[in-house]
């Protein structure tokens, strides 16, 4: 798929299939996100990347109860590991650079996974606490997303968009 396709075609799905994520479809994803581009190339974050139903039900009760997440076949947590950018950024690399990081390559893993003709949905609403005790994750991470994946069960929904012309301001 082309780029700019795969940016059109990338909509938010939140009912999956039973169908299983292959080995080489989860590397290939894991693998873009490790390409993102992050501060100082420190890539100051965590993967998480969870299978286990029962990891996967405790998400989703972290999740403040958004069950379809325990029904992916996959879901990655992305987690921002603030230590790791402090050492050379001190206090912004603590508290938004290693948050940038995260999210940037929770956005390459979205648009692979597009590419992939698989389906994703971004989710930022969660407990953290809940999201590191399902993990059994150190707590000085921060959880940034969870990323369900799967194959779709649902047709993508079209939503609306700002124009471009309201989003950008050309100086």
């Amino acid at each position: 798929m082309e780029f700019f396709e795969v940016v059109q075609q990338r909509h938010s799905i939140r009912a999956f299939t039973a169908h299983t994520i292959t080995p080489a479809q989860r590397d290939a994803i894991l693998d873009a996100a490790n390409r993102a581009p992050s501060a100082g190339n420190l890539q100051a974050y965590e993967i998480f990347a969870v299978t286990d139903h029962a990891i996967l039900h405790a998400l989703a009760d972290a999740a403040l109860g958004q069950a379809f997440i325990a029904d992916a076949p996959l879901a990655l947590v992305f987690c921002a590991n603030p230590a790791r950018a402090r050492k050379k950024y001190l206090a912004r690399g603590e508290v938004l650079y290693c948050i940038q990081d995260a999210t940037i390559a929770c956005a390459y893993a979205q648009l692979a996974v597009t590419a992939l003709g698989l389906a994703s949905v971004w989710v930022g609403a969660f407990n953290e606490g809940g999201v590191l005790d399902a993990l059994g994750a150190d707590s000085d991470l921060v959880p940034v997303a969870i990323l369900p994946i799967g194959y779709a069960g649902e047709a993508p929904r079209e939503t609306s968009r700002r124009a471009v012309s309201d989003v950008v301001k050309d100086r």
